[in-house]
């Protein structure tokens, strides 16, 4: 199975970085419950962005209760040498990895060593690269999905830059249908459907989640605007 098995029409994934890791795996059980199909989970090394984040260990402590709900998790790694993490993550109970352009000099090798670990895996770009480079990389190398950053990344609760709609046009016109564009960062119940209809399928979604008292609400309050 992978991304094309994965998405329905369109999913929002909530950002586990932006959970009450005091409650976690309450807030997880509860979205599970909810209807989630895919949890996004973000590493942070504190190089190739300035937050340490969570890393393998907490995603073995969650992975079961995910998988046990049908839902699968996708790691952002947002991380240099992305592919030094691979056997770990999937290890721990991942489904997916996405690396950074920015990151990974050599491409093919780092999709290789993701497939040796049976992950699927994406390709991110920041803010600053274009978009036409990226998805050109994304073709080159065949991977799975091109995550687009609307916000610098690193930490949660920043704004949505509208400029990235642009970007998220243009993967849609270079990449081939059945390779989704995945948008991250600043998306809530106000710009959502205007990122449905740049032309991306999948959504992270953090505060606009986490940040509500009724987690299920919020997120089916997401997922209506794409209906």
């Amino acid at each position: 199975m992978g991304w094309n098995d994965w998405i329905r029409t369109a999913e929002v994934e909530p950002s586990i970085y932006a959970a009450d890791f005091s409650r976690l795996g309450e807030q997880l059980g509860v979205l599970v419950r909810a209807g989630v199909r895919v949890f996004h989970y973000d590493v942070g090394d504190g190089h190739f962005v300035e937050p340490i984040t969570i890393g393998p260990i907490v995603l073995q402590s969650i992975s079961k209760l995910i998988h046990d709900g049908g839902a699968f998790v996708d790691c952002h790694l947002m991380t240099e040498t992305p592919q030094k993490h691979f056997a770990a993550v999937a290890e721990a109970g991942g489904d997916s990895v996405t690396v950074h352009y920015e990151a990974c000099p050599d491409l093919a090798s780092v999709v290789s060593a993701a497939r040796e670990q049976q992950l699927q895996i994406g390709l991110a770009f920041k803010p600053a690269t274009s978009a036409a480079e990226a998805a050109g990389a994304a073709l080159k190398s065949k991977v799975d999905l091109v995550l687009c950053m609307s916000i610098e990344p690193g930490y949660s609760g920043q704004a949505f830059m509208p400029e990235a709609l642009d970007r998220i046009r243009t993967l849609r016109s270079v990449l081939p249908p059945n390779m989704p564009v995945q948008v991250d960062g600043g998306i809530g119940p106000e710009n959502v459907r205007a990122v449905y209809e740049a032309g991306a399928r999948l959504f992270v979604a953090g505060t606009s989640i986490f940040g509500r008292e009724d987690l299920p609400r919020a997120y089916r309050r997401l997922v209506q605007e794409l209906s």
